[in-house]
């Protein structure tokens, strides 16, 4: 039986559609998120909540808010915004940035899995 999870499934699992977004939606969304699956996958199921929102929905003032609660230590809050009218590349520009601002918090909390933190040398102490 194959356990690994696709990054939409993943993202299915733990995303919570908000104000802007029609239920009928959801698996569309969620394939165009498919990609921050995958940064999501080493988090346990209960460490990650992800909530989208749609404000203005095809008005001049469209905005994309996807916002990313880590609950671990250090707890992280991360949002990404997007303005671009076309929703389509909203959801790619939210999704784009999360994913840089993850990579960029797992790198930051766990420095044993960054190369150059791991392989720096350690100079003995001078008596």
């Amino acid at each position: 039986m194959n356990t690994a999870r696709t990054g939409a499934s993943v993202i299915v699992e733990r995303l919570r559609l908000s104000t802007g977004f029609a239920a009928s939606e959801r698996d569309w969304v969620a394939e165009r998120l498919a990609a921050l699956g995958s940064r999501l996958r080493s988090f346990q199921d209960g460490q990650v909540e992800l909530e989208i929102g749609l404000k203005d929905r095809h008005g001049t003032g469209q905005q994309v808010t996807l916002e990313c609660r880590l609950h671990r230590l250090p707890h992280l809050h991360l949002v990404a915004t997007s303005s671009a009218q076309e929703l389509s590349v909203a959801l790619n520009e939210v999704r784009n940035d999360m994913i840089r601002q993850v990579d960029h918090a797992k790198t930051r909390a766990e420095p044993r899995n960054n190369r150059a933190l791991r392989n720096t040398p350690i100079l003995p102490e001078l008596d």
